[in-house]
């Protein structure tokens, strides 16, 4: 078991489509503007915390209650499916917490905002595909992309505009419905076998 390109390549676009940092700038600067200050460094690596424990952890708890990973991944794959239509749509069907600017960075920024149900469940429908060091490759460059877009995010918006934040979501959104399709099909061909 080797590191392969490919696989961090697809793994790393999987998780920042449905992570969708660069989507979220607007959400990022309004928390920003109610909690005075966010703390790129913090959420990030709480982030990147919770979504490498879950990679690890996440099959222990299925199997306690009694759900294999193929199963998991065909829910993910749905979960993908409706994530993927929020963002071509422009609809949202999740988000908007009460934002409380002692926890901001930790609460909704790393959680459920960049390390939410969408990435973990994200994770675990890789696992049954991919290998585990190419993930936690990805993972570790989503959580370095993730800061960066955080230290930077009003400079970006900026830069690319509105528009620019919009169409960007819409490209994202049509990967990452081709990539729920995929999975569901990989994953209910080996249910139904």
């Amino acid at each position: 078991m080797s590191l392969s390109f490919k696989e961090i390549f697809t793994v790393f676009m999987v998780l920042f489509a449905v992570i969708d940092i660069v989507g979220n700038i607007p959400i990022i600067i309004d928390l920003r503007k109610k909690a005075g200050h966010i703390q790129s460094e913090k959420a990030a690596i709480i982030a990147g915390i919770i979504l490498i424990a879950f990679l690890f952890l996440g099959k222990s708890i299925l199997n306690l209650i009694g759900i294999n990973v193929n199963s998991f991944a065909v829910a993910g794959a749905f979960i993908l499916f409706f994530i993927a239509l929020e963002m071509i749509l422009g609809i949202t069907l999740y988000k908007d917490e009460e934002t409380n600017p002692m926890t901001a960075s930790v609460f909704p920024l790393a959680f459920p905002l960049i390390a939410g149900p969408g990435s973990l469940t994200t994770l675990l429908s890789l696992r049954a595909e991919y290998s585990i060091q190419n993930i936690i490759v990805a993972v570790v460059l989503n959580v370095i992309v993730i800061y960066i877009v955080l230290k930077t995010s009003r400079r970006i918006e900026r830069l690319i505009g509105q528009n620019g934040i919009q169409i960007i979501r819409k490209v994202f959104g049509v990967v990452l419905l081709a990539i729920a399709v995929k999975l569901f099909t990989d994953n209910i061909k080996i249910l139904l076998a």
